[in-house]
């Protein structure tokens, strides 16, 4: 703390002081709303949207609102919220950060401000990490909101549009983060406004906001399509990469002479780069019978050798990915969690596919990305929830704007928080470990043990499987059994391995979770899984079956919190949940999730990191240092330190590595930021069309610009007739702006034409034409026609886009080398790309609709244009059916179909004017 803080008090206790005298105002209105019956409570909710339309502020009607908001809490629910819970709630409302711990109930906490927001008719979204804790919330907490008048939708990947259209029109919505983001950008892909979903971003209040707006900031959303490209070469740049030698950065820095590198490729593991050594290159020259690999000809095959090296010389399998049913799929990280319907982009996985050996997917082409950053701060209000953002305090202020307020715990925190032990060897670490597991276990002290990888988290398993310890395992492999196993955790005794943060969102209870061990109750009576998910859920129904099903849960319930009382105890007399973490992760945030498991409202815990100097943040970051000091001590491998000097190195090695990673995620928004302003631009031009816009005097001034733009192109501002390409622009609009003997040399006077009629040629035939055509059409297909033929314009040119400035982007940052920077050069040359962009698409526009042909719905007429073919008198039932050809001098009869396909008689289409 600074001399600053200590004279002034923290930034949060300042905030909390202008913060308590309305939470004095809620406080001071229970008694009010005690004494009210549910139906006047009830009726506070329209009382509130009458104040608000009279004019009175949000702020203004707060006290009154959460008030109600916790009455109805503790009649709904059993569950009245804490002082500081409410001052959680006014936070959020006020549009920040709230640091609360783990188990002071911050899912209780966002529906004081949600009720409040949803009162303005405008929306609430509230963003949990995944689809069980949105179903969960949704129904826990919506049964307090349907109660009060407020209607509750839920958004998971599996809900239809027409589901997911009605779940957004609803006051409180819950739902998460990709799933809203993915429907941003479907939503900005159709080309009907009633198939959008959204209806707008108000207010979001964001559950474990670090986790969504920083740990996930560096992945973009992306809706893909299939691409075109073959698969092939990846199965051949895989079987080439793996006769290849691998030398790592570390092994190549103790070499005194790098001119001779013993090896093929050269792994990073710091960066997480491969890179082919000259070796390398010559015998990829080989292999793919080449010349020169760095010939821009030979682009593809390097780039697919450069995935194959970083796929088997940087990804490892069961900790970046795990396979699953023939599949890859991305393991979060930071949670331990799968990332199923993620992939990684620009071939990576399809690289790993082919090391893997199961089937490769198809390149995929991008139809419209996002980064979280840019989703999130659309939203008029924004707010969030989590158990540790202090760290990362800088980055919320500098990216989302939004001040982290740091609440106090219902109760006082006695956890202890052992210092960092330290062994030199992983083996004598995990040993240590081991022991301190068992030693726990012997006393009935529950134990939760934090790895980063299930590689990790199997191999403790299995060592503590040889010591005759029962233990859970919990990593991304068994991510299914994840909150029932995470809620067992507080048991006396209990052993769980888990990978990072699995089961984050799940309180651990000391002596056992009631309700899990209802619903394992359940399952061994046989019930119905479908059936027990109705029983602990909270809608409203009249099904007697359910009804039934919610008794028998609410008495087995009963029972299991009577049994857990004295377990409890049992668990804080042993000193209650022992946190084991088996190495610091880059975060130290991460490292605080972990710790905050233990200790939750008051309870007694222990916390405790075991590392080693053989760990990658350790290996990587400073650890050699370290290691000539054990070894110049003597210190064995099994020898514990404990050492401020240690510690210290420890947390400037998590302070350098949040800082390249706060720098790649702010890196990855400047670029985004340039492709941000353009999303913005079509995107609004999208929904100016799909709300109905009439768009004829835009059509037409693309016309009168796309001409302009050609004449320039072809005539340039040359006044010498001579340096014109009049054939060039002739070419240019023929057969859809002007005709045969159209701006001949030959045609009469045309040596003496100026500039200004020619234009006026151009665009008196345009109107000519496009005036033909709404006679043609009429004046409502015509207006649908331009909507529908600008919309899907604007789409094919933007996906050609997206994949042109990412092409910029990868080659951008060469330009370093001339002194330059990259992002503004990439700024100036995409907005240059942009504006072409922009011109294709009113060209293309123009073209389609002076040209485009109409077919109706009518069946086309069929005639038999090839005689059965007859096999010993009968037909052989193969007919084949030959195309009608007509020469040119066939005449179309008016009765006659009309060839251009549509359906109509030639008379009603194109030989309307015949």
């Amino acid at each position: 703390m600074g001399l600053f803080d200590k004279i002034f008090g923290s930034y949060s206790k300042r905030e909390l002081k202008n913060i308590t005298p309305i939470m004095n105002q809620v406080l001071a209105l229970e008694d009010k709303y005690k004494a009210m019956s549910d139906e006047e409570l009830k009726a506070m909710t329209p009382k509130f949207k009458e104040q608000l339309a009279a004019g009175k502020t949000l702020d203004d009607i707060l006290p009154d609102a959460f008030a109600v908001c916790r009455e109805a809490s503790d009649r709904v629910l059993g569950m009245r919220p804490f002082p500081v819970q409410v001052i959680g709630g006014i936070v959020l409302h006020q549009g920040r950060i709230a640091e609360m711990k783990t188990g002071e109930g911050k899912t209780l906490v966002a529906t004081l401000p949600s009720y409040l927001n949803a009162l303005t008719g405008k929306g609430v979204h509230i963003v949990t990490v995944n689809d069980y804790l949105a179903k969960r919330d949704s129904e826990w907490m919506g049964k307090l909101h349907r109660f009060l008048g407020l209607t509750v939708g839920l958004i998971t990947h599996d809900i239809e549009p027409d589901n997911r259209k009605a779940a957004y029109a609803c006051d409180i919505t819950y739902g998460t983060n990709n799933e809203f983001g993915f429907d941003y950008l479907r939503d900005n892909m159709v080309v009907y406004k009633e198939r959008q979903v959204q209806r707008g971003h108000n207010f979001a209040i964001v559950d474990e906001v670090d986790s969504i707006l920083i740990d996930e900031a560096r992945t973009p959303l992306i809706i893909s399509g299939p691409g075109e490209k073959s698969t092939e070469l990846y199965g051949v740049a895989d079987r080439f990469a793996k006769t290849l030698k691998m030398i790592k950065v570390k092994e190549l820095d103790a070499k005194e002479d790098h001119s001779d590198v013993d090896g093929d490729f050269i792994v990073d593991e710091k960066a997480k780069t491969a890179t082919l050594t000259p070796s390398g290159v010559k015998k990829a020259e080989q292999f793919f019978n080449i010349e020169n690999l760095n010939d821009p000809e030979n682009s593809t095959i390097l780039h697919h050798i450069n995935q194959a090296i970083k796929a088997n010389g940087i990804m490892h399998r069961d900790i970046d990915y795990v396979v699953k049913d023939g599949e890859v799929i991305i393991v979060d990280e930071f949670t331990g969690r799968l990332m199923i319907g993620r992939r990684y982009n620009e071939g990576l996985h399809q690289a790993i596919e082919a090391k893997e050996g199961v089937s490769v997917q198809k390149e995929s082409q991008t139809l419209a990305t996002i980064t979280f950053q840019n989703y999130f701060r659309m939203y008029n209000k924004l707010s969030g929830m989590t158990g540790t953002a202090m760290t990362e305090e800088g980055e919320f202020r500098e990216i989302y704007k939004l001040d982290v307020i740091e609440i106090p715990t219902n109760k006082p925190v006695v956890r202890h928080d052992f210092p960092d032990v330290v062994y030199k060897t992983e083996k004598g670490k995990f040993n240590a470990i081991i022991d301190q597991i068992v030693e726990c276990h012997e006393k009935n002290q529950p134990v939760l043990v934090g790895t980063i990888s299930i590689e990790k988290s199997e191999l403790l398993s299995s060592m503590l499987g040889r010591r005759g310890i029962k233990h859970e395992v919990l990593n991304a492999k068994y991510h299914e059994k994840e909150a029932e196993i995470v809620a067992q955790a507080g048991k006396p005794g209990a052993v769980t391995i888990a990978t990072n943060m699995a089961g984050r969102g799940t309180d651990i209870m000391l002596g056992g979770n009631a309700e899990y061990m209802a619903k394992a109750e359940m399952r061994r009576m046989g019930m119905p899984e479908e059936l027990i998910g109705e029983a602990t859920s909270y809608g409203d129904t009249d099904n007697e079956e359910i009804l039934e099903a919610r008794r028998l849960f609410q008495e087995l319930n009963a029972k299991h919190k009577a049994e857990i009382a004295p377990e409890a105890q049992k668990a804080r007399d042993a000193g209650g949940l022992f946190i084991i973490g088996t190495e610091r992760h880059e975060s130290r945030r991460i490292d605080n999730q972990l710790r905050g498991r233990s200790g939750r409202q008051g309870d007694p815990g222990d916390t405790r990191f075991f590392i080693s100097l053989e760990d990658d943040l350790m290996r990587l970051f400073g650890g050699e240092r370290l290691q000539n000091m054990m070894d110049t001590l003597g210190v064995e491998e099994d020898m514990p330190i404990e050492n401020k000097m240690l510690t210290n190195s420890i947390e400037n090695a998590q302070a350098k590595v949040e800082g390249r990673n706060f720098g790649i995620r702010k890196n990855v928004l400047q670029f985004d930021d340039v492709m941000n302003k353009q999303r913005e631009i079509i995107y609004g031009q999208r929904d100016k069309v799909l709300n109905g816009e009439n768009i004829k005097e835009y059509i037409q001034k693309m016309i009168s610009d796309m001409i302009d733009s050609a004449m320039s192109h072809y005539l340039g501002s040359s006044d010498i007739r001579e340096e014109w390409n009049i054939d060039g622009l002739r070419y240019h609009f023929m057969g859809w702006l002007l005709e045969e003997g159209d701006l001949k040399y030959d045609a009469k006077g045309l040596e003496n034409i100026s500039r200004e009629e020619i234009r006026d040629f151009i665009q008196k035939k345009a109107s000519e034409r496009y005036a033909a055509r709404e006679a043609q059409f009429g004046d409502q297909l015509m207006r649908e026609l331009e909507r529908v033929i600008l919309l899907k314009n604007v789409d094919r040119h933007w996906i050609n886009h997206i994949d042109a400035m990412d092409d910029l982007r990868q080659g951008i940052y060469l330009r370093s080398y001339a002194q330059k920077d990259p992002v503004v050069e990439y700024r100036i040359e995409g907005f240059d790309m942009f504006d072409q962009m922009i011109e294709s698409i009113c060209e293309s526009t123009v073209k389609m609709l002076m040209t485009v042909q109409i077919r109706t719905q009518e069946e086309p007429k069929r005639e038999q244009v090839a005689k059965p073919t007859y096999v010993g008198g009968q037909t052989d039932g193969s007919v084949q059916k030959q195309p009608v050809r007509k020469t040119a001098s066939q005449k179309v009869g008016r009765n006659d179909p009309c060839p251009c396909g549509s359906g109509l008689k030639y008379k009603k289409c194109c030989g309307r004017d015949a």
